[in-house]
């Protein structure tokens, strides 16, 4: 089972992330998109926290959440958008949805080693 799902549509960027985080300790699944992550949290319930994208085909991030919360009705799962979107309103959207954090790309993996442990209880 998973601890980590990253979702991005980007092949390198999943694999940066994925690889980083394997390396450090982390089981990883990766997802392809919104609606693959959807379907891979559904499948693994040891996912802990998912590491998304916002823009991406068939389905963003931000949706991706919502959907989490709402229609799976998952509010443990910890969701951190890595994104090279800044925007004040979609921060807000995305914290009105249950995003947990935000961190705007590039990926400085070093600095959120901590806080994704706790996120996935492995503190």
């Amino acid at each position: 089972m998973a601890h980590v799902l990253v979702v991005d549509d980007s092949s390198t960027m999943r694999e940066i992330v994925a690889s980083f985080l394997s390396k450090n300790g982390f089981e990883v699944a990766i997802a392809t998109d919104g609606r693959d992550g959807l379907l891979k949290l559904q499948t693994d319930p040891g996912i802990r926290l998912v590491l998304s994208d916002i823009n991406m085909p068939h389905m963003d991030g931000l949706t991706m959440a919502e959907k989490i919360r709402n229609d799976l009705g998952n509010r443990d799962v910890r969701i951190v958008m890595l994104t090279t979107e800044d925007n004040p309103n979609m921060r807000a959207r995305g914290k009105a949805i249950g995003v947990t954090g935000w961190i705007v790309k590039p990926f400085r993996g070093d600095a959120v080693l901590g806080p994704f442990r706790k996120f996935c209880d492995m503190a």
